[in-house]
């Protein structure tokens, strides 16, 4: 018989939320910079498809080093996995240490703002629309898990609904938020502090800081406590 009977859980130590992470090489920030004299914004988008999905340290670098040349300011520690993709990266404000995950899409706009704190973590398949969203330091994203910043008005009603104006509402993640795999966050939905959104949720309303919502759409379920066992409805695979 295993140490360990089958359905219990097994708590072990984060990687990511508490790995301190090293000044990049000195030899990046100049890598970074040549790049961004020698190709501009266009050239650096094309460049980034020849290295877009490779595992290799190379591709891993160059990733690395175009998201640093092309953002508005982008800061040390970032892993971009393979297939991570972008629009309007010139309007991204990124912190230190930040992660994203292979196939993750941030689709900025040309006159929007996306920040992006320190010590995030964003898992594989996400999906941001990134308008006007400001996600606060050490927020652990789901894989798969979305925001939704923008919706067509549908007025008038006598024409097709992708062609009526579109309104952007701003989406606000507080810091130390987990947000679970596959939720939705609607526009104009600010996240408190510390709150937990469950797998799947639909959230279409505030959440206070420090609480766990679920559900579709998500309700409150509870406030977080110290004596809190285990969390699964949030959890996606992030370390």
């Amino acid at each position: 018989m295993s140490a360990s009977r089958a359905g219990e859980a097994r708590v072990v130590q984060a990687v990511h939320g508490r790995h301190e992470r090293p000044a990049d090489p000195a030899y990046h920030a100049g890598l970074a910079e040549e790049l961004r004299q020698s190709y501009g914004r266009a050239g650096l988008i094309e460049l980034y498809g020849r290295f877009a999905s490779g595992d290799g340290v190379v591709d891993t670098l160059m990733r690395k080093a175009i998201w640093q040349a092309i953002a508005r300011s982008c800061g040390t520690g970032l892993q971009v996995a393979g297939g991570a993709g972008f629009k309007h990266p010139e309007t991204f404000e990124i912190g230190n240490g930040v992660f994203i995950g292979a196939q993750a899409y941030i689709q900025g706009r040309f006159d929007g703002t996306c920040v992006i704190g320190d010590n995030v973590w964003i898992g594989p398949m996400a999906y941001f629309d990134a308008r006007d969203l400001v996600i606060e330091d050490c927020v652990g994203w789901g894989p798969g898990a979305k925001v939704l910043g923008s919706a067509h008005t549908a007025v008038p009603v006598d024409v097709p609904i992708i062609r009526t104006d579109l309104e952007i509402k701003p989406v606000r993640i507080g810091a130390w938020a987990d947000i679970g795999t596959n939720a939705t966050i609607l526009p104009g939905v600010t996240i408190g502090k510390g709150a937990i959104v469950g797998a799947g949720a639909v959230v279409v309303s505030d959440v206070e800081p420090f609480s766990v919502v679920a559900g579709v759409p998500a309700k409150f379920i509870r406030w977080r406590t110290e004596a809190d066992p285990v969390l699964d409805i949030s959890r996606g695979g992030r370390s």
